[in-house]
C-alpha cells in the first residue's frame, strides 16, 4: 500500500532503468547509517582515483545548506578524492551545529580514503532544520570504502541511496569522444519536490573518464546547466541544498584541451548536455503527485531571457498546473500567466497552442477551435503548451508536470 512517505512509482517513470558502465577511477557504496529512515540506504559513498578534478554549480539560495558552503569552499581546491551524500536530513539552518557535522563527516571520510579533508565534497538532502549527528558516519564510510565498486549495480544502488520523496531512480548515460579518444559520462539526480532550481540542480552528480581541466570543466557545466536543471520547475521552490557537481578522473587519457570553444570538445559538450537534459526532464516526470509530463515553449518574445522568464510563469502558475491536471484545454490560464510575467507581451500578438492544436491567436479564441481537439491533446501523459508572442526573435522552453492532490497530500504529511 502506498503513503505520502512512500507514494507508488510515477507513471512518467521510465519502463527500464538504464544499466551504467564503469567510469575508470570510479567507484561507489551505499550504507545504511539510520539518518533518518529505516530499513533502506541513505549514504551514497565515492571514491574517486588521485588526480580527479570537480567542477560545480549550486543553489543561489541565501539560506544555503552547510554541505553546500563546504563545497563552495573545496573547489577553491579542486582536487577530488571522495564524494559523501546522504537522504533524509539536508543539514540546512543547522547553525554552529550544521558546520560541525560537515567538518566531522571531511575527517571521518578523509581517513578512510586517506585523502586531505579538503578533497572530500558532501551534500545532504532531506528535511530542513534538523541537526544532523555526523556521529552516525563513523565505520559507515571506512566500510564503504573497502567494497565500494565501479559495477552497474554500483551505479543503481547510488541512485536510489539518495532518494527522499522520489519514487524511482534517477539515471543516464553517454559516451563521446574527444579528439579520438572515446570518453564516458555517467549521472545521477535526485528531486521530486522543491523543485525550482537557480544555478544547479536539487542533487545531481555527474562522472566522466575524460581529462579536462578545471576551467574548462566548470564553463561547460555551466553552460549545460543553463540549458537543463534551470529549465525544469516543479513547484517554483528553490532549495538550500541545490548541489551539481561534476567529476573528471582523466584516466581515459584524452589529449589536452584548454578552451571549452575548442572544437574537439564538441562531442562532449553535446553528450554532457544531453545527460543533463534528460537527468533534468526525469526529475519533472518525478514531480510529487505528478501525472502529466508538461513542456511550455515560448517563442516571439523580445529576447531569450524574456522567454525564459515567461515560460517559468506559465509552468509555475498552480491555475496552469491544475487544468493540465484536470485535463482541462483552460487556454485563458496560459493567457493569465503570460500577462503576469512582467514582460513585454501583446495581447493582441499572442497565440497558443496545446500540443497542434492553436487554441487562441490574435487576442481571442482561435476561429476554428476544437473543444474536442484540444481535449484530446490534454488527456495524453505528455502535453506541450506553446505561446508565441509575436514580438521578436527570442525562444525559450521548460519542462514541468501538473499539480495534483498528491503534491498535498505527500507535503502535508512530509515530517510525519
Amino acid at each position: 500500500m502506498s503513503s505520502a512517505n512512500n507514494p507508488p512509482v510515477s507513471p512518467l517513470a521510465p519502463a527500464a532503468e538504464p544499466d551504467l558502465p564503469p567510469v575508470a577511477g570510479v567507484r561507489l557504496a551505499t550504507a545504511q547509517a539510520g539518518i533518518r529512515y529505516s530499513g533502506r540506504t541513505d549514504v551514497l559513498y565515492v571514491g574517486l582515483d588521485a588526480g580527479t578534478i570537480a567542477a560545480g554549480v549550486f543553489t543561489r539560495s541565501k539560506c544555503p545548506s552547510a554541505p553546500v558552503d563546504w563545497c563552495r569552499e573545496a573547489l577553491g581546491e579542486p582536487s577530488a578524492r571522495v564524494l559523501v551524500v546522504n537522504s533524509g536530513n539536508a543539514n540546512a539552518f543547522t547553525g554552529l551545529k550544521g558546520r560541525e557535522a560537515v567538518a566531522l563527516t571531511a575527517r571521518i571520510a578523509a581517513r578512510a580514503a586517506a585523502c586531505p579533508e579538503s578533497a572530500v565534497f558532501i551534500a545532504s538532502t532531506g528535511v530542513i532544520g534538523e541537526p544532523l549527528d555526523a556521529r552516525k558516519f563513523e565505520g559507515v564510510l571506512a566500510d564503504c570504502e573497502a567494497r565500494a565498486e565501479p559495477g552497474s549495480a554500483a551505479w543503481s544502488a547510488a541512485a536510489r541511496a539518495i532518494m527522499t520523496t522520489d519514487t524511482f531512480p534517477k539515471l543516464a548515460t553517454r559516451t563521446a569522444a574527444i579528439d579520438g579518444t572515446p570518453v564516458t559520462i555517467n549521472g545521477i539526480a535526485k528531486g521530486a519536490g522543491m523543485i525550482a532550481p537557480d544555478m544547479a540542480t536539487m542533487l545531481s552528480f555527474v562522472f566522466t573518464d575524460a581529462a579536462l581541466p578545471q576551467p574548462v570543466l566548470q564553463a561547460l557545466l555551466a553552460d549545460g546547466t543553463a540549458r537543463s536543471f534551470n529549465c525544469v520547475t516543479v513547484d517554483g521552490d528553490t532549495s538550500t541544498s541545490d548541489t551539481l557537481l561534476l567529476f573528471a578522473t582523466g584516466r581515459a587519457g584524452n589529449a589536452a584541451v584548454a578552451d571549452p570553444a575548442d572544437p574537439r570538445l564538441a562531442p562532449f559538450k553535446a553528450a554532457l548536455d544531453d545527460l543533463l537534459i534528460e537527468l533534468a526532464q526525469l526529475v519533472a516526470k518525478d514531480g510529487e503527485g505528478a501525472r502529466k509530463f508538461v513542456t511550455v515553449a515560448v517563442t516571439g518574445a523580445e529576447s531569450d531571457p524574456s522567454a525564459h522568464r515567461i515560460a517559468l510563469s506559465i509552468a509555475n502558475s498552480p491555475l496552469v498546473k491544475t487544468a493540465v491536471a484536470g485535463e482541462d484545454a483552460n487556454w485563458g490560464r496560459v493567457v493569465m500567466a503570460v500577462g503576469k510575467a512582467g514582460e513585454p507581451a501583446d495581447r493582441d500578438r499572442l497565440a497558443i497552442w496545446f500540443g497542434d492544436v492553436r487554441v487562441a491567436v490574435a487576442g481571442a479564441r482561435d476561429p476554428d477551435y476544437s473543444e474536442d481537439a484540444a481535449s484530446a491533446v490534454m488527456r495524453e501523459p505528455h502535453v506541450t503548451v506553446r505561446v508565441d508572442l509575436g514580438l521578436g526573435q527570442g525562444s525559450a522552453r521548460v519542462w514541468t508536470c501538473d499539480l495534483t492532490k498528491g503534491y498535498i497530500e505527500i507535503n502535508g504529511d512530509y515530517r510525519s
